[in-house]
């Protein structure tokens, strides 16, 4: 239980919530509505060979598809990629605690060696996290030297950067695997670290992704499979990178937006080999692209400046653009009934729905937009979308905004977490509740209720940047030292 303090802020939090939230509708249906067929898509390499292998007999057959069935569900349980196995921050069939402290519902806590803000995946058992660690002897600093830079962090060592693989039962690490040594770039932003990329697993493979020191393969043992250099990124002003790949059946898709001649790329999942590459007219961004299926194919969305775009994932063609973001693009969208709602927050503010269904061409100011807002629009932390509900935090403050995600209007609006500080981690949700962790470790459980209700208020002990991951039970946090599974005992 949190301590005495904690709760007297938790009680604050709670009154503050009632005069917003007592102007919702009581008649506001309660139902969840969440697209499954990706999480399908990322279990079937691994129950492929055994339909091959059964389709001769109507038993085995039979148990080909129960198996089927039963991987899909477990799919639905896992955490393949930063926002979850739906791309929304979602946690299907879980049933994480609502509170924790150093004493209770602490399974384990591991250290991890470097830094980084990835957030940690789950497959099977299995966690892979990536990292940063500096070694050998101290460099001259060096800054990155780009137009604007401010609030950046010299580079003062090389690194190793790391892929790393954790037991979900014991917390015991099963292997580390060194994919490079280099010197970085940039430094990057004071806040930023230089394994911020999460990864992505299809539950056969496991892909690390360090931006300018490249595009790793491995499998489940932690052997490299294969391995792509995809050049030198220059960010806007020094700041660093960050933006996760995407992963859709074979293919692997990487977002490389930056000061120089930005693209797209898609790469085979089993043999590394480059499927397209098409240029973007954008400057940097830190969003990760999303996929999802329209019109009955797949789309690669990605975020940008100048459009945001739905690319067909079989050639990398570009199928609709809208214009209307910010700069600086670092949260990325998601998708909930062939509805994409994305938004920015830096020199202006926008965040807008945009259905997908026959989008075609430049859709900018159609009726493809069903609805845009200008104000308390999220930054860094991505939106969250949860039983009918859009979620998203105030540029990255601890402010929160819930509106109807078909309308646009509020449901009921913006209030104030209370005790947070500043939040870069992408809220999540499980079981009807909200968790939103801040940079100080702190995790809000809250209600995702029509008047929400403050649960408990959990800290970590150590700051926290990277999002959460939610499998079944337990909840994964990487905090700046340690990764902690959070759990009944």
């Amino acid at each position: 239980m949190p301590a005495e303090t904690s709760l007297h802020q938790l009680n604050r939090l709670q009154r503050s919530f009632r005069p917003v939230c007592q102007r919702a509708s009581a008649s506001r249906r309660q139902h969840e509505r969440q697209d499954q067929h990706l999480a399908v898509d990322r279990v079937m390499p691994r129950v492929r060979s055994f339909f091959v292998a059964c389709h001769s007999s109507f038993s085995r057959g039979f148990i080909a598809v129960a198996l089927l069935l039963a991987h899909a569900d477990q799919g639905m349980s896992e955490w393949p990629q930063w926002r979850g196995p739906l791309g929304t921050g979602v946690a299907p069939n879980s049933n994480p605690p609502t509170e924790w402290d150093s004493e209770n519902n602490h399974r384990w806590k591991t250290k991890i060696d470097g830094e980084g803000h990835s957030t940690p995946i789950v497959s099977d058992d299995l966690i892979f996290v990536t990292t940063a660690i500096p070694i050998g002897p101290a460099l001259a600093p060096r800054a990155s030297g780009r137009p604007g830079a401010h609030d950046n962090r010299m580079v003062t060592s090389m690194y190793e950067f790391q892929a790393w693989a954790v037991d979900l039962n014991t917390g015991a690490v099963r292997w580390k695997k060194t994919l490079t040594k280099a010197i970085p770039l940039e430094g990057g932003h004071n806040t930023a670290s230089l394994a911020s990329a999460s990864p992505v697993t299809d539950g056969e493979r496991f892909f690390a992704y360090f931006g300018s020191h490249g595009l790793y393969c491995l499998n489940r043992e932690g052997e490299l499979l294969w391995k792509k250099d995809l050049g030198k990124m220059h960010t806007k002003h020094g700041h660093g990178e960050g933006a996760s790949p995407a992963l859709h059946g074979n293919t692997i898709v990487v977002n490389w937006d930056h000061e120089g001649d930005s693209f797209l790329a898609a790469f085979n999942t089993s043999n590394g080999l480059q499927r397209w590459r098409v240029q973007r007219n954008e400057v940097t961004s830190w969003s990760t692209p999303v996929i999802t299926t329209v019109d009955g194919e797949p789309q690669v969305i990605v975020c940008g400046t100048d459009k945001i775009r739905g690319y067909r994932l079989l050639n990398g063609q570009v199928i609709w653009e809208c214009g209307g973001m910010s700069a600086n693009i670092v949260a990325t969208p998601v998708v909930s009934d062939g509805i994409l709602y994305a938004g920015s927050s830096y020199e202006k503010r926008i965040l807008m729905a945009i259905r997908l269904a026959e989008a075609q061409g430049d859709i900018t100011d159609t009726e493809h937009v069903l609805w845009s807002r200008f104000r308390g629009t999220p930054y860094v932390p991505s939106p969250l979308i949860y039983k009918d509900s859009l979620y998203f935090l105030t540029h990255y403050q601890n402010v929160l905004t819930r509106i109807n995600a078909k309308t646009g209007t509020d449901s009921p609006g913006a209030f104030r977490l209370g005790p947070l500080t500043n939040i870069y981690a992408s809220p999540v949700a499980a079981n009807g509740n909200l968790y939103i962790t801040d940079l100080d470790g702190q995790t809000l459980v809250m209600t995702a209720t029509e008047i929400p209700r403050a649960l408990s208020l959990n800290p970590i002990g150590e700051p926290v940047s990277a999002s959460l991951a939610v499998v079944g039970s337990v909840i994964l946090i990487r905090g700046a030292q340690h990764l902690h599974c959070i759990g009944e005992r």
